[in-house]
């Protein structure tokens, strides 16, 4: 296969694919806790940059943005078709031993979050978005961010607490 001209949408979507796609996945499954529907939302944003090839200057951030949009636009339609979320993984595998049944309380009490909180906590905990990176990358208030992460840490603690 001949190389394409970097400026090729091809070669854009693939150098932008292997930098942030895993990580973009990992947040529309946090968004939609569902990981076919997060697949698909990553799929969609990638296809519309091919289709027309877009200029940022932060390309994470415009990644985010969209991959954002294309996730509420997906649960909106769900809510309007009231289609039941899959009931695949929600959270990667990691190296520290974890019960399978920690685990299971863990994504079940995620779950029960709502979109917002989970995207918060998601930005915040895995992601290392400050509070004020989360609201420019939302266009939401910084107090409305941190009150969100605060009911969904109360959430947790109710669901997981012993």
């Amino acid at each position: 296969m001949p190389d394409r001209p970097p400026d090729d949408p091809r070669s854009l979507v693939g150098r932008l694919y292997d930098a942030h796609g895993a990580a973009l996945y990992r947040y529309a499954v946090m968004l939609l806790a569902d990981a076919s529907a997060a697949e698909d939302a990553v799929h969609q944003v990638f296809s519309a940059i091919l289709r027309r090839p877009a200029v940022f200057d932060n390309e994470l951030h415009y990644l985010r943005r969209a991959v954002r949009n294309e996730c509420y636009s997906h649960l909106r339609r769900r809510r309007r078709d009231e289609d039941a979320a899959s009931v695949g993984p929600l959270l990667e595998s990691i190296a520290e031993p974890v019960t399978p049944e920690d685990r299971s309380a863990l994504e079940t009490a995620i779950r029960g979050l709502s979109p917002e909180q989970r995207e918060v906590i998601h930005l915040h905990a895995f992601e290392g978005l400050t509070f004020r990176e989360i609201a420019d990358a939302s266009e939401t208030s910084i107090n409305t961010v941190s009150a969100r992460y605060r009911y969904a840490l109360e959430q947790l603690r109710k669901v997981l607490a012993p």
